[in-house]
């Protein structure tokens, strides 16, 4: 009935995602455990533990600029108005990691796609390429908006 509707749909997908496999996923971390103990991993939260894992990743450079849209004060201007220039000359000095913090700032994902910038998704599923907004004001810091892959750079 309506009044349990919430309560039985929540049941239902833990069912679905864990309980008619929670022998096997028991097992799985029983398994893991034996590699990296418990009390070792509780020290790092999910994206700390990604990176630990699958250690950083190499971000080709051309293939995020052109995978790149542009919007706000930048759209007629593109890559080529002087705060996205300066956005990736900073961008091309950083190394690995600060490239891999930078990604995760904005997208949520340290990661690039496996078909690289192009298969970039946003939070809902949909493509959704790396996106520089230019604001009109100059007295913000830049912000981001990970559901959109958006980060809004003021205009310096």
């Amino acid at each position: 009935n309506n009044e349990n509707l919430f309560e039985y749909l929540e049941s239902f997908s833990k069912y679905k995602l864990l309980g008619r496999v929670a022998p096997q996923l028991t097992e799985l971390l029983l398994g893991f455990y034996e590699v990296i103990p418990l009390p070792l991993l509780t020290v790092f939260d999910f994206q700390e533990l990604e990176l630990l894992m699958c250690g950083l990743p190499k971000i080709d450079m051309r293939d995020w600029k052109a995978n790149t849209e542009y919007r706000g004060y930048c759209r007629h201007a593109g890559g080529s108005h002087n705060v996205c220039r300066w956005f990736w000359e900073l961008v091309a000095d950083f190394d690995d990691e600060m490239k891999a913090r930078l990604l995760h700032f904005v997208t949520a994902s340290s990661g690039v796609p496996a078909r690289g910038f192009s298969a970039l998704r946003s939070q809902d599923g949909n493509f959704q390429k790396f996106t520089i907004n230019g604001m009109e004001t100059a007295d913000n810091y830049p912000h981001t908006h990970t559901c959109f892959n958006r980060i809004d750079l003021p205009c310096y």
